[in-house]
């Protein structure tokens, strides 16, 4: 996969979010832990889980606007300090696990950016009006029509 090229393109050390922004990979802290569960010696000798932090009240990339909408969406995922954690362990690879992680991070990111459409409110139409209520009569004669004659 080639990194896009041109005035969009983020630097080679951020990770892109949106095409206006991009988290410098200096504000995130990497940290690599062994992974648990199945895979015999190599989980147990070598350190391929990658746990990733991202502070959403220090960071220097967003404007007012978007940490505000952030904190409030990310809220129940955000620590007490603002940092965003996301853990990768699915891959044999420290290098997989790590763009695993970025990748989740971009994508959470730009999930809790966007805004959500204003639902204008609307009243259903003089005819589907009429088209309900005739509905309505159709099925009620229906059901007078099932009734025994002595009822």
């Amino acid at each position: 996969m080639s990194a896009p090229v041109g005035p969009d393109a983020p630097a080679p050390d951020a990770i892109a979010v949106t095409r206006t922004l991009a988290i410098p990979r200096a504000e995130l802290d990497v940290k690599a832990t062994r992974a648990g569960g199945p895979g015999g010696q190599h989980v147990n000798t070598s350190s391929t889980r990658i746990e990733l932090r991202w502070n959403v009240r220090t960071s220097r990339v967003l404007a007012d606007e978007q940490r505000e909408r952030l904190l409030e969406r990310l809220a129940a995922r955000l620590d007490a300090d603002g940092a965003l954690r996301i853990v990768s362990s699915e891959h044999r690879s420290q290098l997989q696990n790590r763009e695993a992680a970025e990748a989740r991070l971009a994508a959470l990111v730009r999930d809790g950016l966007k805004v959500p459409k204003v639902r204008r409110p609307t009243k259903p139409s003089r005819a589907a009006k009429m088209r309900r209520l005739d509905e309505k009569r159709k099925q009620s004669e229906k059901k007078q029509q099932r009734r025994r004659a002595d009822d």
